[in-house]
């Protein structure tokens, strides 16, 4: 990827096989000079062929500017050894697996508290056990964990006999 806005040359002083060289050398990090792209060029065989030319130099200048700033965030970057940023990367999946199988032990949990609150005392005790935590509570109904049901009186088939 080219951050360089090239100026636009005249159509004789494009030179098209200079940039991939350019890229290419970008992206191995390979110090970019006009001799060291005068060496990988198919026709240019001296730098100064690239320096002469002001299209061709400003690429290079471009290019070299995109170099500079790579190596001084390279610079910034703590210097790790892979292995260890690899093992510090599988010390970090381990906690989030950790965390996530944490989050499903509490869900499942606390679902079964409700579940038995709710049958003990229906969901007017469920809800005055969450009165003081309005924000809990919303967090759980977009959750989609509480129950979602209507509340009916329960009415008896035969009342009792008043006489026994």
């Amino acid at each position: 990827m080219t951050f360089c806005k090239s100026p636009s040359p005249p159509n004789s002083e494009i030179d098209p096989k200079m940039t991939p060289i350019l890229q290419e050398m970008l992206d191995t990090d390979e110090t970019i000079t006009a001799r060291a792209v005068a060496r990988k060029h198919p026709s240019l065989k001296h730098a100064s062929s690239i320096t002469r030319s002001s299209a061709r130099s400003d690429l290079l200048r471009c290019f070299q500017m995109q170099q500079n700033q790579y190596r001084a965030w390279q610079e910034r970057i703590p210097k790790r050894s892979r292995e260890q940023l690899a093992n510090q990367l599988a010390q970090k999946d381990s906690r989030i697996a950790e965390l996530e199988r944490q989050i499903e032990v509490l869900r499942i949990s606390h679902l079964a508290m409700i579940r038995t609150v709710g049958e003990l005392g229906g969901m007017g005790k469920l809800l005055k056990l969450y009165e003081g935590y309005r924000e809990i509570r919303s967090e759980l109904d977009r959750m989609a964990v509480l129950p979602q049901c209507e509340v009916k009186p329960f009415v008896l088939a035969h009342p009792p006999d008043a006489d026994n």
